[in-house]
């Protein structure tokens, strides 16, 4: 073989070398695509059946802080006797069977949003231990205690409960 034949078989190879390219390159990215489309296609059916799920949880967990607030908490909770230490125990016992009712919620949130959660219920019954420390003789006087110690504060509830309303308008 000579160099003219050498150099006509790299002009017919070439251009075919460059369609083959071409046509690999072409087809890769349709498959890519096809492949993001399904996913995305996936994703938007799984968001339509889960998304409801997924509010109603916020919705009940929204719920969860507005009882365990502690103005709601101790209207709703009233003493059975004028003993502090039951009282202080009733009101925690409250806040942990509503939790513990609402314990599934945590599937459908982040973890984040969980853990704001979490602290938000720690905080309150930390508050109504603070205030049961006092002097306090009476359910009725705690019950004023817990009231006036949280009056100027801004209360763990409502500061998840803005965290959850944050995290639901980052779901749209």
């Amino acid at each position: 073989m000579n160099s003219d034949q050498i150099f006509q078989l790299f002009a017919y190879l070439i251009p075919s070398v460059v369609t083959g390219a071409i046509a690999f390159y072409f087809f890769r990215m349709h498959t890519n695509n096809e492949e993001g489309r399904r996913r995305f296609l996936l994703h938007k059916d799984s968001q339509k059946d889960t998304l409801p799920v997924r509010l109603q949880a916020y919705e009940r967990m929204a719920l969860f802080l507005e009882r365990i607030a502690i103005p709601s908490l101790v209207v709703r909770v009233s003493p059975q006797s004028d003993d502090k230490n039951a009282y202080e125990n009733l009101l925690i016992k409250s806040i942990e069977t509503e939790f513990d009712h609402n314990l599934s919620q945590q599937i459908y949130m982040t973890d984040e949003c969980w853990n704001v959660i979490k602290a938000a219920k720690s905080a309150t019954i930390q508050m109504i231990r603070k205030a049961a420390m006092s002097n306090t003789e009476t359910a009725d006087k705690l019950r004023e205690d817990i009231l006036n110690e949280t009056m100027d504060k801004t209360s763990p509830s409502a500061t998840a409960l803005s965290f959850v309303k944050k995290e639901i308008g980052d779901l749209w």
